[in-house]
Parts: C-alpha cells; sequence; structure tokens
C-alpha cells in the first residue's frame, strides 16, 4: 500500500469518529432529555394526587363544598415543586380551579354539590425544555425531527372512602350518661345532638360524661406529647388506650395555628390554618348551638354569621377586615372575651387577599374526635367543630358536635389510611 492511501484512510478515521460522537450524543439527549421529562411529569402527578385528594376531602355535598374543593385543590397543588423542584412550576401556569371537574357516582361530570362523589384534576405543563435533543437538532440541521420543548401532562381522580386508621385530635370525647338526645346514650351519638356545644376542660382527667378532656393518642401521660399530636398525627384505631396528660400552655401554639391566630414568628405558609379563623362564643352566637350553618341570632358584635358562610368569605377571627395586626387581634378578643397576649398576629382575610386564609387555608377545624369508655379505650369517633382559641392563661373553650363521622352527609373527613369498609371517611385516589 503505498503513502497516499495509507494517509486516505488515516482521515476517513476522524470522519468515522465524528459520526460516533454524534451518535452518541443523541444517546445521551435521549436519556438526560427524557429523564427529564419522566422527572417532570412524576412531580406534577404528585401535584395532581395532592389536588384531588384535597378536593376530594370537601365533597361533603354541602352547598358550598364545590367551592371548598376548588380552593383546597388549587392550595394542595400549589404547596408542590414541579419541574425540577421549582417552586414556580418554572415560571409556567400552575393549575387553576378549572382544571378540577367534578363527577357524580355514574362518573359523569356534574356541578351539583350534593351528587359530586369524585374529584378529577388535570393539568399540562408546557413547553418543558429539551436541551441535547435541541442541540442535536442545531448541529444537524434538522430542528423538526428534535422539537426543543415538550408538554407532560398528568391526571388524578380522588374520592372519599373509609379508613383503616384515623387522624384524631389529642382530646377525648365521653359519652353522656343523662339528658342524652332523644333518649339515647349509646351509638352513634353518644346522647349529643347535631348541633350542641361541648365543653373542654383544661384539667388533667378532669371530664365527666358528656364532657371532653385531653388525652394523649399513644397512651402516654406526657404532656409535651400532646402538642406534638396537635400538630398532627396518625394511626389511631378503635381499642386503642389514651393516656390522660396534663396541659402545658404551648398546647395554645398548635390549637390556634388552625385559627389562623400566631405569635410573631408564626407563619400560615408553614403551619396552615383554616379557610376561616372566625370563632363561636356567647357573646357572638348567643344561642350556643348550630353555628355551622345555623342564623346567628341577636349578635352584639355585628360580625357574625355561621361557619359555612364565613369559610367561603375567609375570614379571620376579627372577620374580613383588613386592619392592622395589633387591632386585628383586639377585635378578635372582643368576639372571645378573653385576652390572647402573646399571639399578635392574624393570617390574612378576604377571598381577594394573596396569603392567609384565602391562599393557604384547608380544612383544619373540622376535626376527629376518639369516643371512649370508662377504661379510656377508643369505642367510635366524633365529628366536631373547633369554636374559640385558647388563650393564656388557658382556659375551657368548646367544641360543636357535628355528628358520627361515618353518618351519610358528615363533613368530617380525616387523612388517615384508607381501605376500611367502615367508619370516618379519607380521600383516596381512584386513578
Amino acid at each position: 500500500m503505498n503513502n497516499t492511501n495509507r494517509h486516505r484512510q488515516r482521515g476517513a478515521v476522524i470522519i468515522t469518529v465524528c459520526l460516533m460522537l454524534l451518535f452518541l450524543l443523541g444517546f445521551m439527549g435521549i436519556a438526560l432529555d427524557f429523564g427529564r421529562l419522566f422527572i417532570v411529569k412524576t412531580e406534577l402527578q404528585t401535584a395532581m394526587d395532592s389536588c384531588a385528594l384535597s378536593a376530594a376531602g370537601e365533597l361533603d355535598g354541602l352547598a358550598d363544598s364545590i367551592n371548598r374543593a376548588g380552593s383546597a385543590g388549587e392550595t394542595a397543588s400549589s404547596v408542590n415543586r414541579v419541574n425540577l423542584q421549582s417552586g414556580n412550576w418554572d415560571g409556567k401556569t400552575k393549575l387553576a380551579a378549572a382544571d378540577i371537574i367534578y363527577r357524580d357516582t355514574a362518573y359523569q361530570v356534574t356541578t351539583n354539590p350534593a351528587l359530586a362523589k369524585y374529584a378529577e384534576c388535570t393539568h399540562t405543563q408546557p413547553s418543558v425544555q429539551m436541551w441535547l435533543l435541541h442541540i442535536l437538532g442545531a448541529v444537524s440541521g434538522n430542528t423538526t425531527a428534535a422539537p426543543s420543548v415538550r408538554d407532560v401532562a398528568a391526571r388524578a381522580v380522588a374520592t372519599r372512602g373509609s379508613t383503616q386508621t384515623t387522624c384524631p385530635i389529642p382530646v377525648a370525647l365521653k359519652p353522656k350518661t343523662t339528658g342524652c338526645a332523644g333518649g339515647n346514650c349509646g351509638a352513634p351519638n353518644y346522647g349529643f345532638a347535631v348541633g350542641e356545644w361541648v365543653t373542654l376542660l383544661m384539667g388533667q382527667n378532669v371530664a365527666q360524661g358528656g364532657e371532653i378532656g385531653w388525652a394523649n393518642l399513644d397512651g402516654s401521660n406526657n404532656a409535651s406529647e400532646t402538642e406534638r399530636e396537635m400538630l398532627g398525627s396518625c394511626g389511631t384505631r378503635v381499642g386503642d388506650t389514651l393516656g390522660t396528660p396534663g396541659v402545658q400552655t404551648a398546647i395554645a401554639d398548635a390549637w390556634n395555628f388552625r385559627f389562623g391566630i400566631y405569635k410573631n414568628s408564626g407563619n400560615p405558609a408553614v403551619h396552615r390554618p383554616d379557610l376561616t379563623g372566625y370563632a363561636y362564643t356567647a357573646n357572638n352566637w348567643p344561642s350556643t348551638f348550630n353555628a355551622y350553618d345555623g342564623a346567628p341570632g341577636s349578635d352584639p358584635t355585628g360580625t357574625a354569621a355561621n361557619f359555612v358562610t364565613k369559610r367561603q368569605d375567609f375570614a379571620s377571627c376579627a372577620n374580613q377586615d383588613p386592619r392592622t395586626n395589633n387591632q386585628a387581634v383586639t377585635v378578635c378578643e372582643g368576639i372571645i372575651a378573653r385576652s390572647l397576649n402573646s399571639f399578635q398576629k392574624l393570617a390574612a382575610p378576604g377571598a381577594a387577599v394573596t396569603g392567609g386564609h384565602r391562599t393557604y387555608g384547608i380544612s383544619r377545624r373540622i376535626v376527629l374526635v376518639p369516643v371512649i369508655n370508662p377504661s379510656s379505650n377508643v369505642i367510635d369517633y366524633a365529628c366536631m367543630l373547633m369554636l374559640q382559641p385558647l388563650s393564656i392563661p388557658m382556659t375551657n373553650v368548646q367544641l360543636e358536635y357535628r355528628g358520627n363521622p361515618s353518618a351519610p352527609g358528615t363533613p368530617c373527613t380525616t387523612s388517615g389510611i384508607p381501605g376500611g369498609v367502615a367508619g370516618p371517611l379519607v380521600p383516596v385516589l381512584v386513578r
């Protein structure tokens, strides 16, 4: 072979290597860019799952349930991070109320809150950037074969079903023994009438029949455990034995978060409030009965409306007047007729306000409460509405009985593990 042919062959190797590198770049583009698409898809699916579960949890058949479901779904999805953990979803549009639809038992689309049983959240994350495939297209000159962006979509559907375990607050309701509604002191209502106000006593192990006492869900008597459980604890089952702790003032923080009431360092984005923090006492609700959806009657404060209405308005404890925090706390203290002392910050009220009850609010004041027997064993659950924040020094507060959580139309939803055949209802993914 002469030298001329040898030099020509050496040049061919360079061309071959360049073609192989281009080929390898294509595989790298497929691996990296489609890997990114998979990550974005997973993140978006998590956001849609959160949306569907939160929205389904509000589908209790009441007139405002779809409005609440939309707000809860939007809020739950927006706290997730999408597109490589981007807090603002890479500057793209986040899920909106129009992305949530509702279906009846026949799985037909409905806007009737009495018929809505399923919440379906669907969203497309547009224009996810393809990096290496775009470069490959530019190098090859074929930009149509390697688009620079792709859309990613996700969908989730949830409904409510019975739970295996529950997530109650760390208090316990003792059934009535006398004066029972309808003459029945047993299940399902244990002597209470729906709408009845029941007292939560601050003392240790002092609750009698028809009252509520503090009770650790893990069976201990540790007061600091009570605060931890008030922030959120799941796993309680029928038959568990509850503890009877003393109560430290620190429990007031965790309790008041649910009303959107904070100390100066508090933050509704971290410790999320209910959709409304409006409180109910004999001062603004003289009937002391059915604050959930009843009529206020005579109201010396001039601010009262039932809980369902206040929830739609995203009202704070100081109603909807956008005062400074110091002024707002004063109004709140006028409603509850006691001092909040170190609690000097309220979540912002109003449907048009960014932040506060509208942005961060979820169902936090409709709570599950264990019903116990004389041996402190859980025998059932009660659905209850938290009526008042805790003051310092701590005084007795009240909750309103809203029925057995397994009853049709109950507003009570917990976040326990689904899969049970009876008992409290929990949101569960079905698609």
